[in-house]
This record gives structure tokens, C-alpha cells and sequence, in this order.
């Protein structure tokens, strides 16, 4: 599939079963064989036209309007602050920039803690406003009964199960979670019942990767992890993580594929240096006005 090909959501779910441990090998002459199973499925965060953009001429699959807008763009402390209004607003700027991948809309802190009726309201508020093609919902079972009445509203769901960002102040910080043997059984629990929910997928967060492995094997629909791991179905990344661009807080999972941070700061100190000693703007930065012109203005000079 090329990047000029809008993805579905039954496309990437036919992805399932895509992990490390059965990767098609490859023949000898490193092609692959004509019995390769998909791709694994890639997902980035993205809350604005350029990024999503940038996001959708790679060919990304998937694009996630994470809640972690609220550190990585808008400054505040933690996912809790932000709301509803500014996710919206950030999910329409991303809907206009990527027009193949798949959209994902993350339903903010107190968007579907208030019952069923208000959840399915501002879940249709994503796709009906903001063009969304789902939305995702941080929680396991005790959320399961509200991704039920998502799904049987006809809103697509990701789930998201591990460590839970939206939680964080009661879970004692960003910690790996399910390395012991109640917590990680609660964790498969949490995804079959969010499996037996209708959710299309599920992120896995900050989990021992091998059980993310045996969720993935456990489950029928894709796993999308982030510090869960090679053996999920799909990964995720937030974009300004792995483009090196913000470094209050860098995962120990996180990738960085560069140091945009740096480039961009190296670019605002050359402009401020070029502007203070009067070499910008130059010549090929001006236009022109002919002589006459300028002559025939009032108390005009050349």
C-alpha cells in the first residue's frame, strides 16, 4: 500500500499476528518470500497541520490526537489538564494534514468519567467535528462497559491498558507496570475485556515485553505498544519524543531519530545573530522598486 491510499481500520486489524517471534524469514538472498505476512502497523502522535502532514506523506497507518498534547505542546504539568475543547481544536488541524492514515482521537481526562450518555457525546464530537476515525479510551476492565456503549454506538475504540498516563497520580508516577504476578495477570485481563468490548485495538503501555507478547498471542485484535516491546502487532511513538524536539521528559522506550531540539535552536540563534549585525535580510531576501517610482513619491529618495 502507498502513502497516497487512505487505510482502514478493518485493513489494520487484518494485520493481526505480526510479531517478532513469527516474522517471516527471508530467503537467501534477503527477499522476502511470497507468503509474508503484513506489516507490523506504525502509529505516531501528531496535533497539528505540519505534523500530520509530515505523518501522512511517510505513509504512517495510523496517527494518534494523543492527549499528551497537553506536556509535549500546550506546556502544562501532566495529560490531566487538558480538555476537551483543545483536543478538538488540535484534532481538526490534524484531520486537515493527513488524509490517508487512520485518526485516532484521545478522549481526554473527565471526557468519559460522567456516564455513558456524556462519553458517547463527546466520542461523536471526534469523528462528527474533527473527522476522527476512532477514538481511544485509557482503561481496562472498569472502562470496559463504557467502550461497550461506544462500540454499540458505532464509534470505533482502541483501548489502552498498562500504564495509564491519565492515572498517573495514583499509581505513583510513570512506572512500569505488571511485572508482578497480580499485576500482570490483571492486565490480560484487562485486555480480554476490552477485546470482549468491541475495541479494534488496544495500546500497551510500559509493560514487560514478554507480556506483551502473551497478551498479543492472547487477543484477537492488534496490540499497538509503547514500551511494551517487540512482539506487539504495531508501535507508537509521540512525535516530538522521537524527533528529539522535547526534553522535559524522555521515556526510557523512546527512540530518538533525531535532535530537532538542537537543529531548531542552532537555526533561532543564527537568524538572532544575522538580524542584530543587520546581514538578514540580504539582497536575495528584499524586492526591488525602480528609481522613477521611488523619485516621483514624496520626500522620496533612492
Amino acid at each position: 500500500m502507498n502513502a497516497t491510499t487512505k487505510k482502514t481500520i478493518p485493513e489494520l486489524v487484518g494485520r493481526k499476528g505480526f510479531g517478532r517471534s513469527n516474522a517471516p524469514k527471508t530467503s537467501s538472498k534477503g527477499t522476502a518470500p511470497s507468503n509474508e505476512r503484513p506489516k507490523k502497523i506504525s502509529m505516531v502522535t501528531a496535533y497539528d497541520y505540519p505534523t500530520a502532514l509530515l505523518a501522512d506523506q511517510v505513509g504512517m497507518d495510523m496517527i494518534l490526537v494523543g492527549d499528551s498534547l497537553a506536556m509535549v505542546v500546550l506546556g502544562y504539568d501532566s495529560t490531566v489538564s487538558v480538555t476537551m475543547e483543545e483536543m478538538l481544536h488540535h484534532a481538526k488541524a490534524v484531520r486537515r494534514g493527513a488524509k490517508n492514515a487512520v485518526l485516532v482521537g484521545d478522549m481526554p481526562f473527565g471526557s468519559f468519567q460522567t456516564g455513558p450518555e456524556e462519553t458517547i457525546r463527546n466520542a461523536v464530537r471526534f469523528l462528527k467535528e474533527a473527522g476522527m476515525d476512532a477514538v481511544k479510551l485509557e482503561g481496562g476492565q472498569h472502562q470496559a462497559s463504557i467502550a461497550r456503549a461506544l462500540v454499540n454506538a458505532g464509534i470505533p475504540v482502541m483501548g489502552h491498558i498498562g500504564l495509564l498516563p491519565q492515572l498517573v497520580s495514583q499509581t505513583g508516577g510513570f512506572k512500569v507496570q505488571g511485572r508482578d504476578a497480580a499485576g500482570a495477570q490483571r492486565i490480560l485481563e484487562d485486555a480480554r475485556a476490552l477485546e470482549e468490548a468491541g475495541c479494534f485495538s488496544i495500546v500497551l503501555e510500559a509493560i514487560p515485553d514478554r507480556l506483551a507478547g502473551l497478551i498479543t498471542r492472547s487477543i484477537h485484535i492488534p496490540t499497538i505498544g509503547i514500551g511494551a516491546g517487540p512482539d506487539c502487532d504495531g508501535q507508537v511513538l509521540v512525535f516530538h519524543d522521537l524527533i528529539g524536539l522535547y526534553d522535559r521528559f524522555t521515556p526510557r522506550f523512546v527512540k530518538k531519530y533525531a535532535q530537532a531540539a538542537s537543529l531548531i535552536s542552532e537555526a533561532l540563534s543564527d537568524y538572532k545573530a544575522e538580524v542584530e549585525a543587520g546581514i538578514f535580510p540580504g539582497p536575495e531576501h528584499s524586492f526591488t522598486i525602480k528609481d522613477e517610482v521611488l523619485e516621483g513619491l514624496y520626500g522620496g529618495d533612492k
